[in-house]
């Protein structure tokens, strides 16, 4: 097995922050990675995969293991649905764009989501209201400790808003090596109502839309409002939408009727966070080469030499600033590595 010591981190996580791995490996084979997991010469062992979804705010003294398993098969299908079985380095948005082009439905939403298939579960990834969960059909993972192969379904994950069991107890025991998702062959159940994908298809004159319209529709909205981290640094979303309870949503729509907001259950309603920190002035708002992107405050840029720890300082004095403006707590969405 190749390892190289003292590698720079710059090209291997989307905010484009310079720090360096103690060691660096890449592994293409779950061979490869049981071998890697289980080498006793380096302890302490740091997993990364497209790393689109963390902030590294030191260097990582330990073997950094890059997650390239590759391959896209078709484990089973019938008159309306395909099971694909995906490994865990293939990138998330060229899988969409896969799936479209076989005319398989159900991720057309979650297009130019920024990472790689593997990490899909941990955050429950989603976007313009389909979510991971609603197509998983079970993963499998390497059992760190062990070196075994384990199955989940997706009662095992445990999904929840961007979160799942990989986040919680299953944090850092698990390698995610491949998923099986669900995706339909036909009678696709489009999903268009939610942000501004109605209004981007009327703009372009469809009114039947196929699944490759809406994928369509969905990267030209995202890329109106959000930077390529090939271009600029950046993380997508760095924040959670917050949820509250009735008596928090009551007491902040009384003082801010004009507020945005998405009522989930009688008790609970979804926020957006873009729309808290905008208000409170970040929008587009750069200190040295950290900053909010002036179309959309929910990501966080880099402008090329940011530290890890000057993104982290300005996402703290966001929080700081939304909770005592808004008396609401917002949640990085991000994995900070400290």
């Amino acid at each position: 097995m190749n390892i190289k010591e003292n590698i720079s981190l710059k090209e291997y996580n989307t905010f484009g922050i310079d720090a360096k791995a103690a060691y660096f490996c890449e592994v293409t084979s779950i061979n490869e990675l049981k071998e890697a997991v289980s080498l006793t010469n380096y302890p302490t062992k740091f997993i990364i995969s497209g790393g689109s979804n963390m902030l590294l705010t030191k260097d990582v003294n330990a073997l950094v293991i890059r997650i390239a398993l590759k391959g896209i098969e078709v484990t089973k299908e019938d008159d309306n649905n395909v099971w694909l079985k995906v490994m865990a380095g293939e990138n998330w948005h060229q899988l969409v764009l896969w799936c479209i082009e076989h005319n398989y439905g159900g991720l057309e939403n979650m297009s130019l989501i920024p990472g790689n298939t593997g990490t899909a579960p941990i955050q429950n990834i989603g976007a313009y209201g389909v979510e991971l969960k609603d197509n998983f059909e079970s993963c499998q993972a390497l059992h760190i400790s062990s070196g075994e192969l384990h199955n989940f379904t997706k009662e095992d994950c445990n999904f929840d808003y961007r979160d799942s069991f990989f986040k919680n107890d299953g944090k850092g025991k698990y390698i995610i090596t491949s998923v099986v998702l669900k995706l339909s062959k036909k009678n696709h159940q489009l999903k268009i109502s939610y942000g501004a994908i109605e209004a981007e298809l009327l703009k372009n004159k469809i009114t039947k839309p196929t699944i490759k319209d809406v994928s369509n529709a969905v990267i030209a909205i995202r890329k109106s409002k959000l930077p390529d981290p090939a271009e600029l640094g950046n993380s997508g979303s760095f924040f959670k939408n917050p949820i509250v309870d009735k008596f928090i949503f009551d007491n902040f729509i009384q003082n801010n009727p004009e507020a945005p907001f998405y009522k989930l259950t009688d008790d609970t309603y979804k926020i957006p966070a873009g729309w808290l920190i905008e208000q409170c002035g970040f929008k587009g708002k750069r200190y040295d080469d950290a900053g909010v992107h002036k179309n959309q405050a929910l990501v966080l840029v880099n402008y090329g030499k940011a530290t890890g720890t000057e993104i982290l300082n300005l996402s703290k004095k966001i929080q700081k600033t939304v909770l005592e403006k808004f008396k609401i707590k917002i949640d990085a969405e991000v994995n900070i590595i400290k």
